[in-house]
């Protein structure tokens, strides 16, 4: 087959989970012998036109000087170019600047998009940019061939909302079983003796709600708060919670292997995500062994299912600070890592994707002609 992913900023990753996913499944798809295109921004780092047997295609993004309008006009430019290309597949990642393109998508090949997890809900966004959200939203799910939905619960509204069939193939996550003791010494912590909280600073991902918890707890164990907080939400909750030595504020951190032994040597890992489909950090706490307490709601459980805590207010992570020990709950933490080893593992999202693909082309065989 010849394949195409277009909607995001390239590969390798440099940026975020469409591009981590984009990266694996494009080689994965060139090693099995498709010829396989990946549309990069052209000011992206990598410059080369072929990344592991993956041919790049470089596109001009503006974003640098227009923001997120810039987008628009890169999407613009991928969707044009693939008109001239033969493919077969075409595999959009999200929808969010690519939908009002629709139209000017190729007749031949097969549109298949990844519907990403409900954008408009996210309280970042003004309420315009939502209302059209919502219409961006709309159009990729009645104008695509076939819908794909990485949680269950975004498949669940894709049928109630569009009446539209999706095939649910999770995110993946690499199991993680070599933990560094350095690292803790780095962040000045001791294993089991912190807990953690990682998230983009965003209301829907409830910080505040977690934090909350923390300054009405008694425990005065640390937690680590992970992410960006140059951002006026994060200033407002470094200014909310600055008389709490215990909660300290720890800036992004990019190093997997360092992330990835935090989680590990956590107490309590808090998920407080509440938006979205199945998410890459939450993946990636279960693949680390860590102890999860995660904010109540359908995509969540959808993932941890009853291997999990769940907290829906600040009383209630209170509690559990207060309650929960990680060495009475290994049961939950290791079904959680037989669940990415069995389900969520690049190998199997790679092979269920390509599968979709084979049957996709089975289904409409004059496009492969």
């Amino acid at each position: 087959m010849k394949i195409a992913i277009i909607g995001t900023r390239g590969v390798p990753n440099y940026y975020g989970g469409f591009e981590q996913f984009a990266e694996f499944f494009t080689v994965y798809l060139a090693e099995k012998g498709h010829e396989v295109y990946c549309y990069n921004s052209h000011n992206h780092p990598f410059q080369e036109n072929n990344f592991k047997g993956v041919n790049i295609i470089h596109k001009h993004d503006p974003e640098y000087k227009y923001g997120t309008f810039g987008q628009f006009i890169y999407d613009y430019n991928c969707i044009m170019d693939s008109r001239k290309r033969d493919f077969d597949i075409i595999l959009q990642l999200g929808y969010t600047s690519n939908s009002i393109w629709f139209f000017l998508l190729p007749k031949k090949p097969i549109i298949i998009t990844n519907m990403d997890g409900l954008e408009w809900k996210r309280s970042k966004y003004s309420w315009p940019v939502r209302q059209f959200l919502k219409v961006a939203e709309w159009l990729a799910a009645v104008s695509s061939d076939y819908l794909v939905a990485d949680s269950l619960g975004i498949q669940s509204f894709l049928k109630k909302t569009y009446k539209k069939e999706s095939t649910y193939i999770a995110y993946g996550a690499h199991p993680f079983n070599t933990p560094n003791l350095g690292v803790l010494e780095e962040y000045k912590i001791e294993p089991g003796k912190f807990n953690m909280v990682m998230a983009r600073f965003e209301p829907e991902n409830n910080l505040d709600m977690v934090l909350e918890g923390v300054s009405l707890c008694e425990d005065k164990t640390p937690i680590l708060v992970i992410g960006k907080h140059n951002t006026k939400y994060g200033e407002y909750l470094k200014n909310k919670f600055k008389y709490f030595p215990n909660i300290r504020f720890m800036g992004g951190i990019y190093n997997l292997d360092h992330l990835n032994s935090l989680r590990y040597y956590s107490k309590v890992y808090f998920h407080g995500h509440s938006v979205g489909g199945t998410n890459p950090s939450l993946l990636e706490a279960m693949a680390s062994q860590a102890l999860i307490a995660a904010h109540h709601n359908d995509f969540n459980r959808g993932v941890l299912k009853d291997n999990a805590f769940y907290f829906s207010d600040a009383t209630e992570v209170k509690n559990l600070l207060q309650t929960v020990n990680k060495k009475d709950n290994l049961q939950k933490i290791q079904n959680n890592y037989k669940a990415i080893e069995n389900d969520f593992n690049w190998g199997k999202i790679n092979g269920d994707y390509l599968q979709f693909f084979e049957e996709c082309i089975g289904q409409h065989p004059t496009r492969n002609q």
